[in-house]
């Protein structure tokens, strides 16, 4: 928890669930996706959407490309987030640093300045866990799960008036 005035609640306004926080269930997810390989595909919407949700915990200079990863995401889907994930590897091992590969994103709308949101429909808190793991009913069920926190993120960040903070 990261600067909530309320015991037992996050900073993107969910409360905790059974295994604590949204940071517990981050790092719970990260560890599984080290012992899953599969859950791995969904990687980078977990980062990107609680950073966006949790932004005091992010590098504020990504949130920007975070928040159009996230609607690309939306837009046309996982594959194509990950076709730019595996572009900008590439370009990455090429040694290119200019414009961080920004060109896929350019199409989407900037981080709104009026944030953080103080609300998200869905939020990591309220992922099931059973059997300790986050994929007991399969990985479909969990991407579809993540996608729901994914379009959530997005949703509210997009709901965010210039100014009000």
């Amino acid at each position: 928890m990261v600067d909530s005035p309320v015991v037992g609640q996050c900073e993107c306004g969910a409360v905790a669930g059974p295994l604590g926080t949204c940071v517990d269930y981050y790092h719970a997810i990260l560890s599984e996706e080290q012992t899953d390989p599969r859950m791995y595909r969904w990687h980078a919407l977990v980062v990107c959407a609680y950073l966006l949700q949790h932004p005091s915990r992010a590098h504020e200079k990504y949130l920007d490309a975070q928040f159009r990863q996230l609607q690309l995401y939306v837009d046309q889907g996982l594959d194509a987030l990950l076709r730019v994930g595996a572009r900008q590897v590439a370009r990455n091992k090429h040694g290119a640093r200019s414009n961080h590969g920004m060109e896929p994103l350019a199409a989407y709308a900037p981080l709104p300045q009026g944030g953080p949101p103080g609300y998200f429909r869905a939020t990591f808190c309220g992922l099931p866990v059973r059997d300790g793991s986050f994929v007991s009913d399969g990985h479909l069920a969990y991407g579809q799960r993540v996608e729901t926190i994914a379009e959530a993120t997005v949703e509210s960040w997009r709901s965010v008036a210039p100014g009000a903070l």
